[in-house]
């Protein structure tokens, strides 16, 4: 299952910007900053991590719309600002998965 941008939480036009502008911000770039860190308001780049996320970590019980939705919560509100990276954005929901809700 993927998770869908209309299944989204915050996605009522205040949080997340889903335009790219080619010049300043690329959903395309396979380097540099938009490739390792996460902004997490840009609703492209925040959907395509919580898929990829899901299917990479939830293999022996797939993940379904309310993992995903605990996944986007957390980026939202649990993960600390200071953690960038998508990998240790994945690592610490994956270590504090049981502890938040």
């Amino acid at each position: 299952m993927s998770y869908l941008k209309s299944q989204m939480l915050y996605d009522d036009g205040k949080h997340y910007k889903w335009t790219a502008k080619a010049d300043e911000d690329n959903p395309y770039y396979t380097k540099g900053t938009d490739y390792s860190q996460l902004n997490r308001t840009e609703g492209y780049e925040v959907l395509y991590f919580i898929n990829h996320i899901g299917k990479k970590h939830w293999t022996n019980t797939p993940a379904n719309t309310s993992t995903y939705n605990k996944i986007e919560r957390m980026i939202r509100y649990s993960v600390p600002s200071e953690i960038r990276t998508h990998n240790k954005i994945a690592d610490w929901i994956i270590t504090n998965w049981n502890n938040t809700n």
